[in-house]
């Protein structure tokens, strides 16, 4: 008898996590609030304004990042069919975070609803042209996870090195900013960011779990999807696409957060295996969950102060992507 759970109690599970830790979220912080005080509005106008006006944008935002980066990392580590793929090793990240960076020295005259989607667009321009190039050395290196590993470390080396180089030549305010993508952080979440985020992010993903299915049959290699109908260069590039705009939005609007997209598809693959279908799914509420709990220990626990948000992810993931590569190194060979 297969003692396995199913994949839809798992789904339901994580979302009823994620309901809790986003109800508790929203109430920690260096001012204590209260569920009563809250429904009642019993106390103070300021705790509500904290509430409404600073804690709820920033925890929504938490999930809307938390679910794009998981998502892009499960939809990248299907595409190069490779687990260890990741946007933050890969360098997807950093060229987005360049990319950003320019922006912010050199301000293009944008008006309207460009000016407020500047810098998201400036940040996907930067991962999707890293995506491609990852994407053509994939075809010409059949995949191999050393190539692209490599490859990515020379990306991150290049990318960091010239927003070194713009920290330099930038100005006191710009140079904060800098500072903040670096280690990222959602300290400057606001309704207006998390609208701009959650109509990029929201589509991306919709569009991501209803291309699952194609995803499962590139599993099986281009040609064999090919003989199944699947045209696969134009599922390619859209794959691509998709994960270079969840990458960018979400750089854009928190600086570089790394890990997540390692991590939680592998968690979840684990758990409800290979099927995309579920894996998906699983992955936006995983990494909803993880960065919101990253980012509620960034506000917490160092009270009033506050650690980068980036900072916690990253000594979350950096021991568990060391196991990942001594566990790959292990496998026995057939």
């Amino acid at each position: 008898m297969n003692s396995r759970i199913s994949p839809r109690y798992w789904l339901v599970a994580m979302l009823m996590a994620l309901v809790i830790l986003t109800l508790f979220a929203a109430n920690l912080g260096p001012v204590k609030l209260s569920f009563y005080t809250l429904l009642t509005r019993s106390g103070e106008e300021g705790s509500w304004h904290i509430w409404l006006n600073i804690r709820l944008p920033r925890v929504l935002l938490a999930t809307l990042i938390g679910a794009a980066l998981a998502v892009s990392g499960a939809i990248m580590q299907g595409l190069f069919r490779n687990p260890l793929a990741d946007p933050g090793l890969l360098g997807i990240s950093t060229g987005a975070a360049l990319c950003v960076a320019l922006a912010i020295l050199l301000p293009l005259p944008l008006t309207g609803v460009l000016k407020l989607y500047g810098h998201t667009l400036a940040a996907f321009g930067g991962s999707i042209a890293v995506c491609c190039l990852l994407y053509a050395l994939s075809k010409t290196g059949h995949g191999n996870l050393t190539r692209l590993l490599l490859t990515g470390i020379a990306l991150n080396a290049l990318a960091g090195a010239a927003i070194g180089v713009i920290s330099y030549i930038s100005d006191d305010q710009q140079l904060r900013q800098f500072s903040l993508w670096s280690m990222g952080s959602l300290g400057q979440a606001q309704w207006s960011t998390l609208i701009i985020a959650a109509s990029l992010i929201l589509p991306a993903i919709a569009i991501g779990l209803r291309l699952s299915r194609l995803l499962n049959i590139l599993q099986l290699g281009d040609e064999e999807a090919h003989y199944l109908g699947v045209n696969v260069e134009s599922v390619k590039l859209g794959l691509l696409m998709l994960s270079a705009l969840l990458i960018g939005t979400a750089v854009a609007m928190s600086g570089i957060i790394g890990f997540i997209g390692l991590v939680i598809p592998h968690l979840i693959r684990l758990q409800l295996g290979s099927d995309h279908r579920w894996l998906l799914p699983g992955s936006v509420l995983g990494g909803a969950c993880l960065l919101l709990l990253a980012d509620t220990l960034a506000r917490t626990l160092a009270s009033p102060a506050e650690i980068p948000v980036g900072l916690i992810t990253s000594l979350l993931g950096g021991p568990y992507f060391l196991w990942l590569i001594l566990r790959q190194r292990e496998r026995p060979r057939a």
